[in-house]
C-alpha cells in the first residue's frame, strides 16, 4: 500500500493528486486487474505473442517497411 503524508500547508486536493500519481506510477491498478481472474500460462503466452505481433506490425507500418515472412 502506498502511503503519502500531508506536507505542511498542503491542500487535500494536491495530496490526492500526488497519491493518484504515485499509484499510477507504481502500476498497482493494472496488477489488481491482472490478478482478478486466473489465466493459464499457455493462454498468457498466447496473448503475449499476439500483442508482440500487433506491436511489430504497427512499428513496421509506421516505418513503411514491407517484409515478407518466409
Amino acid at each position: 500500500m502506498k502511503l503519502n503524508k500531508k506536507h505542511k500547508g498542503e491542500s487535500f486536493e494536491s495530496l490526492m493528486k500526488r497519491f493518484r500519481k504515485s499509484v499510477e506510477k507504481s502500476d498497482i491498478l493494472n496488477e489488481v486487474k491482472a490478478r482478478e481472474h486466473y489465466i493459464k500460462p499457455s493462454t498468457h503466452r498466447k496473448l503475449s505473442r499476439e500483442i508482440a505481433k500487433k506491436r511489430e506490425k504497427k512499428r513496421q507500418d509506421e516505418q513503411g517497411l514491407k517484409r515478407s515472412r518466409r
